[in-house]
């Protein structure tokens, strides 16, 4: 249960500040709460926060360090359910209709998840794998893939990318090279690396949890 008259953000930020509450016995920063939550900046945690105070959920004290009081503790759900909004390659590049199929907010199948393999982050979404090239990360064909979508990554990230030129999709470990030259990894020994200009690539999100297929 949701706790009434709060967005899905405000109520991950509420339950973020229970968590980690229990597990510190102290308090988040707001710094730890953008980290937490998946937040794009401070000033998005502080509106959120803002409203929490009014709706007297949380008191927050400028004037002490990590000065967030829980006043009323969160409906706390064991899961949720996550959207699977289409396939991704594993092997070679698969075309993918337009852009607009990866929006996370359409329609879709869901696939439910305990909350603790999301951790309070944003914007996930689940993609089926179709292919073999990250097998030695024991990503299989079939399994699915729970990402964050963000649209930056750290080389060696797994990563779902969007080749523009080609409107493919994949999935690969990401590289950008000294060159600047775009390489995307596959995980299998058997399969060659795709070289691409990093002005062709779109990161559409980065690979937190694989649910495997059990045959």
């Amino acid at each position: 249960m949701k706790t009434e008259g709060l967005s899905g953000r405000q109520q991950r930020i509420l339950e973020f500040i229970y968590k980690f509450r229990k597990d510190y016995s102290y308090p988040p920063s707001v710094r730890d709460i953008v980290a937490g939550c998946g937040l794009s900046s401070t000033s998005v945690a502080d509106y959120n926060l803002k409203i929490l105070e009014k709706k007297n959920l949380i008191r927050c004290r400028k004037e002490v360090s990590r000065g967030i009081e829980l006043l009323s503790l969160p409906s706390l759900s064991e899961s949720l359910n996550v959207p699977i909004i289409g396939h991704i390659a594993a092997g070679e590049p698969i075309p993918v209709p337009d852009n607009d199929a990866w929006d996370i907010t359409s329609n879709a199948d869901t696939i439910e998840v305990t909350r603790d393999i999301i951790r309070g982050k944003e914007g996930v979404y689940a993609l089926k794998v179709k292919g073999n090239s990250m097998i030695e990360d024991l990503i299989n064909d079939g399994d699915l893939v729970l990402l964050q979508s963000v649209n930056v990554v750290e080389n060696g990230e797994t990563a779902a990318i969007w080749l523009k030129s080609e409107k493919e999709a994949t999935l690969k470990h990401f590289y950008r090279e000294p060159s600047g030259r775009i390489r995307l990894q596959p995980a299998n020994s058997q399969m060659s690396p795709i070289y691409t200009d990093s002005a062709n690539v779109e990161i559409q999100g980065k690979v937190i949890a694989v649910i495997r297929r059990m045959d």
